[in-house]
This record gives C-alpha cells, sequence and structure tokens, in this order.
C-alpha cells in the first residue's frame, strides 16, 4: 500500500467503541437494514451488502436512515422484536469481520420528503389525504417545524408538527436505539441537524418560525436534537456511542434557493458563527461523533456532490468546526483519499467518510489496500440510479415508484443493492460473439461476456474505445468520466477480448459468430432550422472545434446545459434558448445535479431563454420567438445544437443479433450499463 493511505488504517475511538481504520461506510437512502419503502423487517439484501463491505476492509458501516414508522401502515420500529432478533445475529457476523456497524435512525423529512405527483394531491386534498391515512399518512410523514411548501411541490403545504408527536418521536429513538444495543449494535447515529430533514428545520431560522419552547432562541431550535440524545443515554447508558450527522453550514440563501461555490450569498440557515457554538452544545448535550458535510435540500449538492462540485468540497468547513469540539469528526463529500488521509494525518479530521463509490466498487478498500488503484471502478457521481429523484417546474419528484421503492443501485454497476438478479455465472455454452461497436455499450457487453467464458471480438470503427462517452468526459469537471473509460480499457486489456480497432463492420452477415451485438450508437437530431448550417453539434464542440466568445446554446436538457457550464468556465459568454419550461426537464436526472447547474446560471447570471423557440439562425446572430410570439435576436458568434440522439443500429439481418446502448434506445448511463449486462448474461 502507498504510504500516503497510511493514516487511513490506524485506529481511533468513538466513546469506548475502537474502529480499526478511519474508513467510514456513511449512510445512503435505501439501504437502511429494516428496508426501506416496504414495511420494517431485517433487510437481507442490505445485509449482504454491508456484510461485503466489511469483509473488504471497511472500519465503520453506518447503513441508511431507518425511519422510526414505516411509510406504510406507520408501525413503529421498536414493535418488530423478530427484526431485533435477526440483527443480533447478523451483528454476531458482522463483528468476526472486525468492522464496527452504527444504525442511523431518522426523526423524519419533514417539507424534503420527496413527494412524487400523485403524492402531493393527498397533501392538496385534505380529504383525500384522510381516506390514504391507514395506508399512508403523508400529512405526518410532511410535518415540519412550522407551516411550510414542500422542496418538490412547492404549491404544496406541510403542516407543522405538534408537540405530542415531537415527545413521541423522542420517545421511539430511546426505545428503538435500546433494542440496537441489545442486538449488538455497536452504537447509533441521531439523523439529523443535517441536509435540511426534519430534525434540522428545527434549527434552522428559515424553517423554523414557532413560538413554543421548540422555536425561536438557540436554545429552543436545538431542544429537539437535545432531547432525542438525551432520551438515548437515559435508555442504553452514558457509554453507548450516538453519533449526529450534522451540516456545518446549510449554504442556502432561502426556501429552493442553495449558493454555489464562491458565490457571495447570505446564510439562511446555520452559518459558521453559530455552527461553532452548535457543535459544541451539542457534544455538551451528550453526542460522541459528528457525521458531517454541508447542506440542504435547498442547496442539496454540497451533500451529494456531482462533478461540478469541488473535490473534497466540505473538508474545509469540516475540519474548522472540528477545532470546537473534543469528540471525533468524520469528513464527507466528494472526499479524496489521499487528502482524506492527510486531513487525519494532520488532525483536520478523525475519519474519511466515503458513500457511493462503494456502491459503484464495493471491494475498494481492499484494492487500495493491495496497490491495485487501477482496478477500482470510479463512481462519476452521477446519480442516475443511486437517487434518481428529479425535479423541475410544475412536477414534484418526477421519479419512477420502482427507483423511489429501490434506492442505492448504481448505474455503473447493477449488481448492487439487487439481489443476485445479475450474478455472473458461467456460461452452459461458450460461444463466439462479435460486438460491433466500441463505446461503453459494447465495452460493457464484451466484458460480461468475457467473464462468463464466451470468445469476445469488439469490431471500433475509430482508433480508441469510447465511442461518444470520450466526447462526453471531455470537460474539465469530467475527471470521473476520464477515468472510467481508462477503468474499461484495462479491464478489457486483462480478458481474452480481441480488439481490432479501425476496422468498420457494414455487412453483418459476414462475421462469423454465434452472437452478435449491435452498439454502434446513436446520432444527433438536426432540427429543421433556417440557417442550421451555421451551427456545429454538441459533439464537435465537446470534440475540440472552436468556437467564438459569445455562443448559443439550442437545447437545455442535461447536455446543453454542461455545454454552458463548461463555456462559462473557460471564460466564454454562453446563452442557454430552451422550449421547455424549465431546464433539464427529464426524469432520471437527480436534483442535486439539476439545480447546482440551475444555482450556478443564476448565481453567474448566464441568461437562460425558456420557453423560446428558433425561428432562424444567420452567421452572426440567433433570432427566438418567445412564448407570447415576440421575436428577440441574440448575437451570437457561435451557435451549438443540443436536442437529442436517434439510435443509429447497423443494419443488416442475422439470426442472432442483439442491440445494446443508444443504439437501441437513447438514455444515460445507467439505461446503456444494464442493458449490456441483461443481454450478456442472457448468452
Amino acid at each position: 500500500m502507498d504510504r500516503k493511505y497510511e493514516p487511513l488504517f490506524t485506529p481511533w475511538k468513538i466513546r469506548d467503541v475502537e474502529i480499526k481504520n478511519r474508513i467510514v461506510l456513511c449512510p445512503m437512502g435505501g439501504t437502511s437494514l429494516f428496508g426501506w419503502m416496504e414495511p420494517n423487517h431485517f433487510d437481507k439484501v442490505a445485509a449482504e451488502f454491508f456484510l461485503d463491505k466489511a469483509e473488504n476492509n471497511v472500519g465503520l458501516i453506518i447503513p441508511g436512515i431507518a425511519p422510526l414508522r414505516d411509510t406504510f401502515g406507520g408501525r413503529w420500529l421498536y414493535q418488530n422484536k423478530k427484526m431485533f432478533r435477526q440483527l443480533k445475529l447478523y451483528m454476531e457476523e458482522i463483528h468476526k469481520t472486525g468492522a464496527k456497524l452504527f444504525i442511523q435512525l431518522t426523526a423524519g423529512f419533514g417539507r424534503s420528503f420527496a413527494v412524487t405527483d400523485p403524492v402531493a394531491l393527498l397533501l392538496k386534498h385534505k380529504l383525500l389525504g384522510f381516506l390514504a391515512k391507514p395506508v399512508v399518512d403523508i400529512s405526518a410523514i410532511c410535518a415540519s417545524p412550522s407551516e411550510l411548501p414542500s422542496r418538490w411541490a412547492e404549491d404544496v403545504m406541510c403542516r407543522a408538527i405538534t408537540k405530542k408527536e415531537i415527545k413521541k418521536l423522542v420517545e421511539a429513538f430511546a426505545k428503538t436505539a435500546k433494542l440496537c444495543r441489545d442486538a449488538g449494535v455497536d452504537g447509533v447515529e441521531v439523523h439529523a441537524v443535517h441536509e435540511g430533514y426534519l430534525m434540522d428545520q428545527f434549527t434552522l431560522p428559515y424553517t423554523n418560525q414557532r413560538t413554543d419552547e421548540y422555536g425561536g432562541s438557540f436554545e429552543n431550535r436545538y431542544r429537539f436534537a437535545v432531547e432525542t440524545v438525551r432520551a438515548i443515554k437515559d435508555a442504553c447508558g452514558e457509554d453507548y456511542p450516538v453519533s449526529l450527522r450534522y451540516s456545518v453550514l446549510s449554504k442556502t440563501k432561502g426556501l429552493c434557493s442553495g449558493a454555489v461555490p464562491g458565490e457571495e450569498y447570505t446564510e439562511a440557515g446555520r452559518d459558521m458563527n453559530e455552527s461553532e457554538k452548535a457543535a459544541r452544545y451539542l457534544q455538551e448535550a451528550g453526542y460522541d461523533m459528528l457525521n458531517a458535510d454541508n447542506g440542504t435540500y435547498d442547496a442539496w449538492y454540497w451533500a451529494h456532490p456531482p462533478q461540478y462540485m469541488p473535490k473534497n468540497c466540505n473538508l474545509d468547513d469540516v475540519a474548522h468546526i472540528k477545532k470546537f469540539v473534543d469528540i471525533p469528526v468524520v469528513c464527507a463529500g466528494r472526499m479524496d483519499p489521499a487528502d482524506g488521509a492527510a486531513a487525519i494525518k494532520e488532525g483536520r479530521i478523525d475519519g474519511l467518510g466515503v458513500a457511493r463509490q462503494f456502491l459503484t466498487d464495493g471491494a475498494w478498500v481492499t484494492k487500495l489496500m493491495e496497490d491495485r488503484i487501477e482496478d477500482i471502478q470510479p463512481c462519476i457521481c452521477c446519480h442516475n440510479a443511486c437517487f434518481a429523484m428529479a425535479h423541475y417546474k410544475g412536477v414534484a419528484n418526477d421519479e419512477a415508484f420502482e427507483d423511489a421503492a429501490h434506492m442505492a443501485r448504481c448505474a455503473l454497476n447493477p449488481q448492487t443493492m439487487q439481489g443476485h438478479k445479475y450474478d455472473i455465472r458461467p456460461a452452459k455454452k461458450p460461444k463466439t460473439v462479435a460486438v460491433i461497436g466500441g463505446g461503453i455499450g459494447g465495452m460493457e457487453t464484451a466484458r460480461i461476456a468475457a467473464m462468463r467464458g464466451h470468445k469476445v471480438t469488439i469490431y471500433e470503427k475509430t482508433g480508441r474505445l469510447g465511442g461518444v462517452f470520450i466526447a462526453a468526459a471531455a470537460p474539465v469537471f469530467k475527471e470521473k468520466d476520464k477515468e472510467l473509460i481508462e477503468w474499461y480499457k484495462r479491464q478489457i486489456a486483462k480478458l481474452p477480448i480481441d480488439v481490432r480497432l479501425n476496422t468498420e463492420i457494414k455487412d453483418i452477415a459476414s462475421l462469423k459468430a454465434d452472437e452478435i451485438i449491435i452498439a454502434t450508437g446513436a446520432v444527433a437530431r438536426k432540427p429543421p432550422i433556417p440557417g442550421i448550417e451555421h451551427s456545429i453539434e454538441a459533439v464537435d464542440y465537446l470534440e475540440g472545434k472552436p468556437v467564438g466568445n459569445n455562443v448559443v446554446i439550442i437545447g437545455g436538457g442535461l447536455s446543453g446545459c454542461e455545454i454552458a457550464y463548461d463555456l462559462y468556465n473557460k471564460e466564454k459568454k454562453p446563452v442557454i434558448v430552451e422550449m421547455k419550461n424549465d431546464l433539464m426537464a427529464v426524469r432520471g436526472l437527480c436534483l442535486a445535479n439539476s439545480s447546482y447547474l440551475r444555482d450556478f446560471f443564476e448565481a453567474n447570471k448566464v441568461p437562460v431563454h425558456l420557453e423560446s423557440t428558433v425561428r432562424r439562425i444567420t452567421p452572426d446572430s440567433v433570432v427566438i420567438a418567445r412564448k407570447d410570439g415576440r421575436e428577440e435576436t441574440i448575437p451570437a458568434d457561435s451557435v451549438i445544437v443540443s436536442v437529442g440522439y436517434t439510435p443509429a443500429p447497423l443494419a443488416g439481418k442475422s439470426r442472432h443479433v442483439r442491440i445494446v446502448g443508444d443504439a437501441d434506445k437513447v438514455g444515460n448511463l445507467r439505461t446503456v450499463v444494464w442493458k449490456a449486462w441483461k443481454t450478456a448474461l442472457k448468452i
């Protein structure tokens, strides 16, 4: 192991519990050991996931939030005694690995609960909500410190929680924590004065307008968090460790408005002066660790950083707050292991918090220890499967129920949190497989097929593997995408796969193969706009075609917005023109990613023309028409068209042809990778 990582593998203590190393698997929604949307139970899929991570050298495991009451039916966790008996047996297996495990318990979500449009109706119409109450009491689930608009459906109000309900939650924390302690769980984590969830909403002035003992003064706003830890300590003993998920700074300008890195703003939530006081106050109340980062759901990209956020984006703030407490402090948020190790060595933090990298590659700690860094498949911070909660103007959480019920899966690794659905088993009869196209879809299909024992050949018409993803990975902020391409190349090279570059296949009938995989991608759409010849395609720009200073991007989807972001960072002057009423109005794109770009454009005054169509393009301008029919001329040195793609499968007839990737259906990396696995596992 490289010596720079050695500080990660030193022991430390939380209260009296010794942790063998400084790597903390941070909690992720959907990974609760007690299930997620379904009635609480001992979740065997999550249990298997965490046991695997324990066997792969993680020091401390904190599974995802366990709501104190079921989402459906409302049963309290502490009422399911069988579940805790199963948990006790499981903890014996965890401890055999040398790992420790804390259970994270949550008071709930308040206005941050990601309601979909159908669920929002239950909040809008009290009668519907009343009728649905025996199944799902959405009014209670979304109850907030004060009457507040939902983060996800801004036209829906969430009622104020009652003092009686608060007392019941505090009692439930204590009862559930005691059952965890009796089951051999090493500690609990209270969720949380963090990320704008319910308990955090009590602490923040912009979400707490109460006039009782839970609102107003500093002590009142933090009362819920203090009562909770005191109740747990009374039930479990002072020596039982209680961690707190904690946001150092809210990074929030107001409801549904976050502050991007470098922006000058007035903090609406917790600023550093209050955080210095709060951290000490919470320690004195009884908390034994701060599991820390920044942000709220209004500034969600701090707690769930997309690629646009800097590496170690929360480290300086978390390291600062450590100066004001005597308890261990863990830092999470795009943490680089080498930088985390250096911060631990310098005494700036005590633990390295990592979450989604474990979804992509559960053995990354073992690989780091064995000097196999090049074999670690990188997480690209896309949130396409782990948190596919999309939100845009006029639509609440635009998320398929399948995704809502099964979060914490991975776009790049379909084996994650899906049981044994994607197990790789040897082929009953090895075949010769021809893969036409060396993009991500082609490479992934070839990789899995070869791992099953098939004889695979990749035919790629260009001189390199990667396909259109090479262009997608071109911007400076896409370093993880670039790493992913290189990871694929190395994995392909290690397998018995014949790669034939600069080889274009025009007639699939000429291929002597048992199975033919078409992975030829898609082609850019070219809208019938007068003057379209004065524009370039998105891929042209990403592949290096020069542009002028004033650049109009036609299309405000993810690709168009990322191009605008890239142009701004190159000190160009981008302008976005979009037909819809919001940018990136599409299912599957996490709000953490999209809200960053929206907030960035607003903060940096990047012009965005919504509900606008392009009438014509001239050599030096773009003429648009607004919703009311008014025309406007936008000066343009260059015009980039980014309005989507159309599948371009290679034509031809053969008995055993399968189509994968964008050649089958244009989607995102998740649809490409998962289809590749499904195809390769059927051969």
